[in-house]
């Protein structure tokens, strides 16, 4: 961008972690349809991230390769926000050019849009392992949302478990779409814990 010609490279990097903040401000915007839910896109790409470490583990993969790509894969959107699947019908954002203005002068930019173009071509394993792990994160959205009681997150998560494309990523989509999402922290505990949290064992 013209008006960031002339800013040192550590002033430039300064910049790029605030506009990496500005996710945190920025929502995700298909749960309006959905009725319920949200999420900013910081939140999202954290997760997409885990998984996308996790996924490459069990597939064997470049672990660092296919986290940065989860990790970078939205950062676009500090700029152009969130489209969803509606407004991508009539609204059109220049996601690269957004990405170089963003890493321009950071001395971050071969990095980044390295990561960046090989998501997008979608040709190696890591990519397509990345593209698994942000449709995963929406699937287990959509299964809390449904678990909670919004039919229509269950029928878009029909939908959703259909765009995944490894193994591996199919293998972990038909396990969230029959698991309760908060078995993992309500069956943990003894269950006499339940009963005990108010101090009824104490003499």
């Amino acid at each position: 961008m013209a008006d960031m010609k002339g800013r040192d490279k550590t002033t430039r990097i300064v910049d790029f972690f605030n506009e990496c903040g500005m996710l945190r401000k920025t929502p995700r915007t298909g749960y309006q349809f959905l009725g319920s839910g949200s999420e900013d896109v910081a939140q999202h790409s954290f997760r997409t991230a885990v998984i996308g470490h996790v996924l490459a583990l069990m597939a064997g993969a470049d672990v660092a390769r296919t986290t940065y790509m989860c990790l970078f894969h939205d950062l676009h959107e500090a700029r152009t926000a969130d489209f969803n699947y509606v407004n991508s019908i009539y609204d059109r954002s220049d996601r690269t050019t957004a990405l170089e203005h963003a890493t321009g002068g950071t001395g971050l930019e071969e990095e980044i849009l390295g990561y960046w173009e090989e998501l997008e071509t979608t040709e190696t394993l890591e990519a397509k392992l990345a593209q698994d792990a942000d449709q995963l994160d929406f699937i287990l959205n959509l299964k809390e949302e449904f678990d909670m009681g919004n039919k229509y997150a269950g029928e878009w998560l029909e939908m959703a478990v259909k765009r995944v494309r490894t193994e591996w990523g199919h293998e972990l989509a038909e396990t969230i779409a029959r698991t309760d999402h908060k078995e993992w922290w309500f069956l943990g505990p003894d269950p006499s814990w339940w009963v005990k949290k108010n101090g009824k064992d104490k003499k």
